[in-house]
């Protein structure tokens, strides 16, 4: 009788392990994973928001952090819940052809060329980014890109469009290609003595800083807009459709648009949130 009743127990234990492994029964785990940007990443926002949504949801955000190129074609590949990063027009085609549900604006902030306290260029001041670029090719000055696909490198290309100077193309040798996250082509630049682009929050967080200083800002082109968007379950069954959406309605909710405007580091805010009715 004993064996007996130890043979059911094992058979019990048995189909309880099956049961785990193979998910059947099992309640979803309560984390996502966001797909977003080196700059967000850099610039502190995430260890400065995310405790307080998972402390309020129970939700834990797994933050993957690359250029706004590669976050989109993870998530096409299903590598994701949430997209969070900064290139409009991609983002609206990446909801277009039905690999996300809805892009929602989210918070915005801008764009800043940088570069050395002697500025051997003269582009200190300029009103228009595609001006001072323009000077930069002309003079031959070192300029450092990310040349990563991301939402900075995205605008980048725009902006050396605006100047008319394609410095791939004329095979420039003071123009080099980083193919790194923000942080890493801030730290190239300032190595080399070089300008660069990068978005105001990662820059106003970068602590490398040396004698550099922004040198150009304020030009409408440099503006710099986020957006959130849900992975296509129907694209991805594995997508954690009703947690992502949990935490997008949060973001761009009262409490995570205050806590974005409150984000600041040294009185400066780093973002700017506009979410439609979040504020």
């Amino acid at each position: 009788m004993l064996t007996a009743r130890l043979r059911r127990a094992w058979v019990v234990l048995g189909l309880t392990l099956w049961l785990s492994f193979s998910g059947t029964g099992q309640a979803e785990e309560r984390f996502i994973i966001l797909q977003s940007t080196t700059s967000t990443q850099n610039s502190g926002l995430f260890d400065a928001i995310l405790p307080r949504f998972q402390t309020k949801t129970g939700i834990e955000v797994r933050v993957v952090a690359v250029g706004t190129g590669q976050a989109l074609k993870n998530a096409r590949n299903g590598d994701g819940d949430v997209l969070l990063v900064h290139a409009k027009p991609e983002e609206e085609a990446f909801v277009a052809e039905g690999w996300g549900v809805k892009r929602y604006d989210v918070m915005s902030n801008d764009f800043v060329i940088i570069g050395p306290a002697n500025d051997p260029a003269d582009i200190a001041g300029l009103p228009r980014a595609g001006a001072a670029l323009r000077k930069i090719s002309q003079t031959q000055a070192a300029f450092v890109s990310r040349g990563d696909e991301s939402g900075t490198h995205k605008k980048e290309r725009a902006l050396w469009k605006v100047a008319a100077v394609d410095p791939l193309e004329t095979g420039a040798t003071w123009y080099r290609e980083a193919g790194a996250g923000m942080g890493a082509t801030l730290n190239t630049a300032v190595g080399m003595r070089a300008y660069t682009l990068t978005d105001r929050g990662t820059w106003l967080s970068f602590r490398n800083k040396g004698d550099y200083t922004i040198l150009v800002e304020g030009d409408s082109q440099l503006f710099n807009q986020y957006g959130a968007i849900l992975v296509n379950p129907a694209k991805h069954p594995h997508v954690k459709a009703g947690l992502g959406q949990q935490f997008i309605d949060w973001l761009v909710g009262p409490e995570g648009q205050s806590l974005i405007a409150g984000y600041a580091i040294a009185g400066q805010p780093l973002f700017f949130p506009n979410a439609p009715g979040g504020e």
